[in-house]
């Protein structure tokens, strides 16, 4: 058994011609620069990658294969140079009676399932070519056709104001939108942790994942996983989130919750905290609230007791907030020690401080160990390192 580092939520801006597949995505996220960037600069050893079902990525995929450059494990998945790739899709379901949308993870085993699964969803939405789209089908529909494809299905980002299972403040329970016995695992979200989320005692059977929802090649890996498997194979990866055979989550790495987005209630206009609900913004007068999550999830929760098999989470600060390191020292940084992983986890402070100023170099070595000072950030604006 190793350890393998895990990303399972990365969107493709653009297609290799150049065509949108997720619009708020970077230019730069192409299928190739993805796993290029993912392996050489991250240093993840799993990636799952949103929107494979876009024809003309399924292209690019099969024109990388038939060059030699990436090719399918017997395992499930696809590997290039030693990292395996998941092929994936983040699809947008609004069941009627319930309140959406919300947005869900499918994972396929290999690329002939993946064709079926896009021609399927080529029949239940508008544009089969763009991400996160309306699929007209409800989610226990879509969780039968990816389970009949051998795929996994997990709920995305479950807490986050808009476009989750629990944000928009109606649904209660995951009984109102899926079938509990068909889902794979839970996607936290940027704004909560572990101990937040285990608050909910219908998630207390699921594993917990930590994925980046990346929109952007440096946001890569800013939450993560360490799995312990044999490989990394798509088989390996349902087993571990199983937790069969000696497999499974060894840790969540993930944002200290105050750095997410939409960690606090605050108002939408002035970004003026406000707990108030119903009432005006006591600094703008705006009536436009956006819920935060541990307010969200502090009127779900009822749970006396936490799960004890839970593995550690871990909040960690990528780099990329480390205030001072910009994009010639980050480069610097890489180029002495090779990937993000190995600066986040096992380079020594003395190395790192030959290397970049002091004073980074410290804050990078407090991010590692938890000791940074932060403010909360809410209502679409990340929080900040605060170092003053």
């Amino acid at each position: 058994m190793k350890k393998f580092y895990t990303d399972l939520h990365i969107h493709i801006g653009r297609t290799k011609t150049g065509k949108p597949v997720k619009i708020t995505g970077a230019k730069s996220l192409t299928f190739t620069n993805i796993i290029e960037h993912a392996r050489n600069k991250k240093g993840l050893h799993m990636i799952g990658i949103i929107d494979c079902h876009s024809p003309e990525v399924i292209v690019e995929m099969e024109e990388l294969m038939l060059a030699g450059e990436m090719s399918e494990l017997s395992g499930g998945g696809l590997e290039f140079g030693g990292m395996a790739v998941i092929p994936g899709s983040e699809l947008e379901i609004y069941d009627p009676g319930t309140k959406g949308p919300i947005h869900v993870l499918v994972f396929m085993p290999n690329m002939k399932t993946m064709k079926e699964f896009s021609a399927w969803l080529s029949g239940k939405m508008k544009n089969v070519n763009l991400s996160s789209q309306r699929i007209y089908a409800t989610g226990r529909e879509l969780q039968i056709k990816v389970k009949e494809l051998g795929g996994l299905f997990i709920p995305a980002h479950v807490f986050t104001p808009f476009k989750s299972l629990y944000g928009k403040g109606v649904n209660k329970s995951l009984e109102e939108v899926f079938d509990p016995q068909l889902i794979d695992g839970i996607e936290l979200g940027l704004s909560s942790d572990t101990n937040m989320a285990d608050g909910l005692e219908e998630l207390h059977s699921y594993p917990f994942l930590t994925n980046s929802d990346a929109h952007s090649l440096a946001k890569i890996a800013r939450e993560y996983q360490a799995i312990l498997m044999e490989e990394a194979s798509f088989t390996n990866l349902a087993l571990g989130l199983r937790g069969e055979g000696g497999r499974g989550i060894l840790a969540n790495y993930g944002l200290d919750p105050l750095l997410g987005k939409y960690h606090r209630t605050v108002c939408t206009d002035c970004l003026q905290p406000n707990n108030k609900t119903g009432e005006p913004c006591s600094n703008c007068g705006s009536m436009k609230i956006t819920r935060g999550v541990a307010d969200r999830i502090a009127e779900l929760s009822s749970a006396a007791q936490r799960p004890n098999w839970r593995p550690p989470y871990i909040h960690q600060v990528p780099l990329e907030f480390i205030p001072g390191l910009g994009p010639k020292l980050f480069e610097k940084l890489l180029w002495h020690f090779g990937t993000e992983m190995a600066i986040l986890h096992d380079v020594p402070s003395e190395a790192i401080e030959q290397v970049i100023p002091e004073r980074i170099a410290k804050l990078i070595i407090e991010a590692r160990e938890g000791r940074l000072r932060l403010t909360a950030g809410g209502g679409g604006k990340y929080g900040r390192v605060d170092f003053s």
